[in-house]
């Protein structure tokens, strides 16, 4: 088997990639290298962007140095794929804010491309979305209980409406992706799915404030660094452990039922900052600072995933709890602290 990983070296693909060497297949991680997200986090930007193309190296991945946005490129190594994995992405909302071209371009421009060559070579294919297609008008449903597609606390499914409330670029340019490739479902009946994914987490993540909230927690913890938390620190989200999300695309290889699918950990893995801050210290065995900041425009108050859909079409669920995932990225940083001082 032939998987092709775009995104390959970044922390989803880096695990898709090391699951299926693991089980003997010929693996490409696709993947620009960039170090812009890295820079902004105040890590070893040079050792952190080369960790995981080292491990994924060392076990036997071929990684390609090659942009999402050049299609030709890209053609070379998907037309002999069996299956694409799709994670390259520009993913943090501040970015998107400054840079709305880098935005657009990697994550409509580079989708489509996927997309088309998947169309050309009949290749089952999923691309990853997120939780934020459906925009943030949720937070004041939750905030005053009078949504009428749920009832709190509650889990949100797929036909949720998209799009709602304050948008960013990084919301728009999600929502094009995800909409297109249900355009493809529907147009071309293409082996395809779209994932929207919630918070993901795990080890060989470099979360900053930007992006990947729970690894960011964690190293800053591990690290003895304050821990800065924007809004009230009650924001509820439920969080994906890393595993659980190869799982997820495992499935659906297995079973090939195309569409929009929520890929997350609904209640029970349900848990907000200041509770996610709470275990992490229970778990070090001591108190972190906090330093509370003005609330970002964009961002979620309350979201769980309801994955009905998932289970019923892909006999997939989520099964690591926070304890144990968190416990298991606390060693990981412990392990690689060098990458963070």
């Amino acid at each position: 088997m032939n998987v092709l990983v775009t995104g390959g070296c970044g922390f989803v693909g880096s695990h898709v990639c090391e699951y299926y060497r693991s089980q003997g297949a010929t693996v490409v991680a696709y993947d620009n290298l960039t170090k812009f997200e890295l820079e902004r986090t105040g890590y070893l930007v040079h050792a952190a962007r080369n960790y995981n193309v080292d491990f994924l190296k060392g076990i036997g991945v071929h990684v390609v140095k090659k942009d999402i946005r050049d299609k030709a490129a890209l053609e070379s190594y998907v037309k002999h794929s069996d299956y694409i994995i799709h994670a390259a992405a520009q993913p943090a909302m501040t970015i998107s804010w400054e840079e709305p071209v880098l935005d657009f371009s990697t994550n409509v421009e580079g989708t489509f491309h996927v997309l088309e060559l998947a169309r050309a070579y009949k290749i089952p294919t999923v691309s990853c979305a997120t939780i934020h297609v459906y925009g943030n008008e949720i937070n004041s449903e939750v905030k005053q209980g009078r949504s009428r597609y749920f009832r709190r606390p509650a889990t949100i499914d797929e036909r949720y409406p998209i799009a709602q409330g304050q948008l960013t670029p990084l919301h728009a340019s999600k929502v094009a992706g995800d909409v297109y490739t249900k355009a493809y479902v529907d147009t071309y009946q293409l082996p395809i799915a779209s994932f929207r994914l919630t918070g993901l987490y795990g080890p060989r993540q470099f979360g900053g404030e930007d992006h990947g909230w729970v690894a960011n927690f964690v190293i800053r913890a591990v690290s003895g660094k304050p821990i800065s938390i924007f809004g009230t620190g009650k924001q509820v989200r439920d969080i994906l452990y890393v595993s659980d999300l190869v799982s997820a695309f495992v499935s659906f290889f297995k079973h090939q039922r195309p569409g929009i699918y929520n890929i997350g950990g609904g209640r029970k893995t349900s848990i907000s900052l200041f509770e996610c801050i709470h275990l992490i210290e229970t778990l070090l065995g001591k108190s972190i600072p906090v330093s509370i900041q003005k609330a970002r425009k964009g961002d979620l108050v309350y979201f769980a995933c309801n994955t009905t859909k998932a289970k019923k079409y892909l006999q997939w669920e989520a099964k690591t709890l926070p304890k144990e995932g968190v416990a298991r990225l606390i060693d990981w940083v412990k392990a690689n602290i060098q990458l963070f001082e």
